[in-house]
């Protein structure tokens, strides 16, 4: 049935260790070379895929801090804006007292000229009153410049101890 014989042994082996060595040199090679590159295309692809990450993860901190800084120029926009609006609120409410008091002094002033121009014109009519009266019990009119002054200087008088 089976019979060994040395040279079908050897022509196998020869053959095999041939059909080897041409496969190692055509068919190994070339696919061990395809899978070295496309394991380097792979390494390639993820390095720049994590680069791609790690670039995407800056920006996305430079825009956090973008976003963070624009927020805190806009409170402080907004905490100046309230203290020049403080500002202009108490310089328009000083403004105003000012121009009250003027007002009130102004007030004053007209208050205190009318009161002497109304004590002047009580005090020219006293004095006409008083030398008419004198006039009528001496009977007699004296001298009216005269009168005036003597009635001018004792209502000065009496002004003066007031």
């Amino acid at each position: 049935m089976l019979k060994f014989e040395f040279w079908s042994i050897f022509w196998a082996v020869f053959n095999t260790v041939l059909l080897f060595v041409l496969l190692r040199i055509f068919l190994f090679k070339p696919i061990n070379k395809m899978k070295a590159e496309r394991t380097r295309t792979i390494q390639d692809n993820l390095d720049s895929a994590q680069k791609a990450k790690e670039e995407a993860e800056e920006l996305r901190k430079q825009y956090e801090d973008s976003i963070s800084d624009a927020k805190e120029q806009a409170n402080q926009i907004i905490m100046k804006a309230h203290e020049n609006a403080e500002a202009e609120r108490s310089a328009i409410i000083k403004k105003s007292q000012e121009e009250a008091d003027k007002i009130v002094a102004d007030a004053d002033k007209a208050i205190e000229n009318e009161r002497k121009r109304v004590l002047r014109q009580a005090q020219s009519e006293i004095a006409d009153l008083a030398i008419e009266a004198a006039s009528k019990i001496i009977g007699e009119n004296v001298d009216d410049e005269k009168n005036r002054r003597l009635v001018d200087k004792f209502l000065s008088e009496e002004e003066g101890k007031e």
